[in-house]
Protein backbone atom coordinates (compact mmCIF):
# COMPACT_ATOMS: atom_id res chain seq x y z
CA UNK A 1 0.00 0.00 0.00
CA UNK A 2 2.99 2.46 0.72
CA UNK A 3 4.34 1.59 -2.97
CA UNK A 4 3.22 4.04 -5.23
CA UNK A 5 3.72 1.67 -8.49
CA UNK A 6 2.15 -1.03 -6.74
CA UNK A 7 -0.85 0.80 -6.25
CA UNK A 8 -0.99 2.30 -9.58
CA UNK A 9 -1.31 -1.23 -11.03
CA UNK A 10 -3.82 -2.38 -8.32
CA UNK A 11 -5.79 0.37 -9.58
CA UNK A 12 -5.11 -0.43 -13.11
CA UNK A 13 -6.44 -4.14 -13.27
CA UNK A 14 -9.37 -2.98 -11.14
CA UNK A 15 -10.82 -0.54 -12.89
CA UNK A 16 -9.87 -2.74 -16.49
CA UNK A 17 -11.54 -5.98 -14.81
CA UNK A 18 -14.86 -4.25 -12.76
CA UNK A 19 -15.08 -1.02 -15.13
CA UNK A 20 -15.79 1.14 -11.71
CA UNK A 21 -15.89 0.99 -8.25
CA UNK A 22 -18.85 0.93 -5.90
CA UNK A 23 -16.90 0.88 -2.40
CA UNK A 24 -13.28 1.27 -1.78
CA UNK A 25 -12.05 -0.39 1.79
CA UNK A 26 -8.45 1.16 2.70
CA UNK A 27 -7.75 -1.57 5.38
CA UNK A 28 -3.74 -0.77 5.76
CA UNK A 29 -2.16 -0.83 8.74
CA UNK A 30 1.31 -2.38 10.35
CA UNK A 31 2.08 -2.01 14.02
CA UNK A 32 4.84 -0.51 14.16
CA UNK A 33 7.61 -0.31 17.00
CA UNK A 34 6.79 -1.08 20.05
CA UNK A 35 9.08 1.84 22.27
CA UNK A 36 9.44 4.94 24.08
CA UNK A 37 9.49 7.60 21.03
CA UNK A 38 13.27 8.28 21.31
CA UNK A 39 14.07 4.71 21.08
CA UNK A 40 12.04 4.81 17.19
CA UNK A 41 14.36 5.22 14.59
CA UNK A 42 12.86 7.49 11.76
CA UNK A 43 12.97 4.46 9.27
CA UNK A 44 10.57 2.34 11.72
CA UNK A 45 8.57 6.11 12.20
CA UNK A 46 8.71 6.97 8.41
CA UNK A 47 7.46 3.19 7.63
CA UNK A 48 4.91 3.14 9.49
CA UNK A 49 2.94 5.80 8.39
CA UNK A 50 4.31 5.12 4.68
CA UNK A 51 1.88 2.21 5.10
CA UNK A 52 -0.90 3.74 7.61
CA UNK A 53 -1.52 7.15 6.32
CA UNK A 54 0.32 7.18 2.88
CA UNK A 55 -0.64 3.72 1.38
CA UNK A 56 -4.41 4.77 2.20
CA UNK A 57 -3.74 8.59 0.43
CA UNK A 58 -2.15 6.57 -2.61
CA UNK A 59 -5.27 3.98 -3.05
CA UNK A 60 -7.37 6.21 -2.81
CA UNK A 61 -5.56 9.04 -5.42
CA UNK A 62 -5.84 6.15 -7.98
CA UNK A 63 -9.16 4.85 -7.20
CA UNK A 64 -11.05 8.19 -6.57
CA UNK A 65 -10.91 9.26 -10.17
CA UNK A 66 -13.27 5.72 -11.47
CA UNK A 67 -15.40 6.79 -8.27
CA UNK A 68 -16.04 10.47 -9.16
CA UNK A 69 -16.84 9.28 -13.04
CA UNK A 70 -19.67 7.52 -11.34
CA UNK A 71 -20.93 9.98 -8.86
CA UNK A 72 -21.58 7.77 -6.22
CA UNK A 73 -19.66 5.13 -4.13
CA UNK A 74 -18.61 4.76 -0.50
CA UNK A 75 -14.87 4.81 1.15
CA UNK A 76 -14.32 3.23 4.27
CA UNK A 77 -10.79 4.14 6.07
CA UNK A 78 -9.85 1.43 9.00
CA UNK A 79 -8.17 3.62 11.21
CA UNK A 80 -8.30 2.68 15.06
CA UNK A 81 -9.13 3.71 18.30
CA UNK A 82 -5.36 3.41 19.47
CA UNK A 83 -5.60 6.78 17.52
CA UNK A 84 -7.61 7.98 20.67
CA UNK A 85 -7.08 5.99 23.58
CA UNK A 86 -2.91 5.65 22.94
CA UNK A 87 -0.86 3.02 24.69
CA UNK A 88 2.19 3.51 25.71
CA UNK A 89 5.35 2.33 23.69
CA UNK A 90 2.86 2.55 20.31
CA UNK A 91 3.68 6.32 19.40
CA UNK A 92 4.59 5.87 15.71
CA UNK A 93 0.81 3.55 15.28
CA UNK A 94 -0.88 5.98 17.44
CA UNK A 95 0.01 9.45 15.54
CA UNK A 96 -0.53 7.73 12.08
CA UNK A 97 -3.93 6.18 12.63
CA UNK A 98 -5.29 9.86 14.07
CA UNK A 99 -3.86 11.13 10.88
CA UNK A 100 -6.34 9.04 9.25
CA UNK A 101 -8.88 10.85 11.14
CA UNK A 102 -7.97 13.96 9.88
CA UNK A 103 -7.59 12.76 6.47
CA UNK A 104 -11.01 11.35 5.88
CA UNK A 105 -12.94 14.57 7.25
CA UNK A 106 -11.18 16.79 4.49
CA UNK A 107 -11.51 14.19 2.34
CA UNK A 108 -15.44 14.24 3.15
CA UNK A 109 -15.16 17.84 1.82
CA UNK A 110 -13.76 17.30 -1.25
CA UNK A 111 -15.84 14.10 -2.92
CA UNK A 112 -19.07 15.18 -0.95
CA UNK A 113 -20.23 17.69 -3.68
CA UNK A 114 -19.38 14.47 -6.49
CA UNK A 115 -22.03 12.39 -4.13
CA UNK A 116 -18.92 10.18 -2.53
CA UNK A 117 -18.89 9.55 0.97
CA UNK A 118 -15.74 8.79 3.13
CA UNK A 119 -15.66 7.41 6.35
CA UNK A 120 -13.43 6.24 9.03
CA UNK A 121 -13.52 3.35 11.66
CA UNK A 122 -11.37 2.75 14.75
CA UNK A 123 -11.65 -0.87 15.75
CA UNK A 124 -11.01 -1.39 19.50
CA UNK A 125 -8.08 -3.81 20.40
CA UNK A 126 -9.47 -7.00 17.96
CA UNK A 127 -9.76 -10.67 18.28
CA UNK A 128 -7.04 -12.47 16.24
CA UNK A 129 -3.24 -13.13 15.89
CA UNK A 130 -2.54 -9.42 15.13
CA UNK A 131 -3.54 -8.14 18.24
CA UNK A 132 -1.92 -11.66 20.31
CA UNK A 133 1.79 -10.27 18.57
CA UNK A 134 0.97 -6.52 19.87
CA UNK A 135 0.13 -8.11 23.07
CA UNK A 136 3.52 -9.87 22.97
CA UNK A 137 5.28 -6.93 22.44
CA UNK A 138 3.56 -4.55 25.33
CA UNK A 139 4.34 -7.40 27.50
CA UNK A 140 8.04 -7.47 26.67
CA UNK A 141 8.58 -3.79 26.59
CA UNK A 142 6.98 -3.70 30.26
CA UNK A 143 8.86 -6.31 31.34
CA UNK A 144 5.42 -8.34 32.53
CA UNK A 145 4.20 -11.72 31.61
CA UNK A 146 1.84 -12.27 28.71
CA UNK A 147 -0.92 -13.78 30.71
CA UNK A 148 -1.64 -10.07 32.26
CA UNK A 149 -1.58 -8.44 28.58
CA UNK A 150 -4.99 -9.85 27.49
CA UNK A 151 -6.74 -9.32 30.80
CA UNK A 152 -5.11 -5.68 31.13
CA UNK A 153 -6.67 -5.24 27.81
CA UNK A 154 -10.42 -6.53 28.02
CA UNK A 155 -10.64 -4.51 31.53
CA UNK A 156 -10.27 -0.99 29.39
CA UNK A 157 -13.84 -2.17 27.81
CA UNK A 158 -17.42 -2.04 29.70
CA UNK A 159 -18.13 -5.25 28.18
CA UNK A 160 -15.01 -6.67 29.23
CA UNK A 161 -13.92 -8.22 25.78
CA UNK A 162 -12.06 -8.05 22.26
CA UNK A 163 -14.17 -6.41 19.56
CA UNK A 164 -14.79 -9.15 17.12
CA UNK A 165 -13.53 -9.15 13.41
CA UNK A 166 -17.23 -9.60 12.45
CA UNK A 167 -18.35 -6.51 14.38
CA UNK A 168 -15.88 -4.31 12.34
CA UNK A 169 -17.06 -5.99 9.14
CA UNK A 170 -20.45 -5.33 9.88
CA UNK A 171 -19.92 -1.65 10.18
CA UNK A 172 -17.89 -1.88 6.83
CA UNK A 173 -20.84 -3.26 4.97
CA UNK A 174 -23.38 -0.67 6.95
CA UNK A 175 -21.07 2.41 6.36
CA UNK A 176 -20.74 1.21 2.27
CA UNK A 177 -24.62 0.97 2.03
CA UNK A 178 -27.43 3.35 1.32
CA UNK A 179 -28.63 2.66 5.14
CA UNK A 180 -25.87 4.90 5.58
CA UNK A 181 -26.42 7.65 2.60
CA UNK A 182 -26.25 10.66 5.22
CA UNK A 183 -22.99 10.03 6.71
CA UNK A 184 -19.88 11.04 5.62
CA UNK A 185 -16.96 12.11 7.52
CA UNK A 186 -17.41 10.26 10.01
CA UNK A 187 -14.96 8.29 12.86
CA UNK A 188 -17.18 5.35 13.97
CA UNK A 189 -15.93 3.83 16.94
CA UNK A 190 -16.24 -0.29 17.18
CA UNK A 191 -14.36 -1.14 20.33
CA UNK A 192 -16.63 -2.83 22.96
CA UNK A 193 -16.50 0.31 24.49
CA UNK A 194 -12.53 0.76 24.40
CA UNK A 195 -13.15 4.40 23.37
CA UNK A 196 -15.88 6.52 23.03
CA UNK A 197 -14.86 9.47 21.85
Amino acid sequence: MGDQAQVARLASRVIEKVGGLDVLVSNSGIAGPTAELWHVKPAEWEETFRVNVTGTYLVCRALLPAMLKRRRGSIVVIGSATGKRPMAGRSAYAASKLALVGLVRTLAWEIGPHGLRVNLISPGPTEGERIERVMERQAAAAGTSLAGARPKLESGSPLGRLTLPSEVADAVLFLSSERASAITGQDLNVSAGWVMY
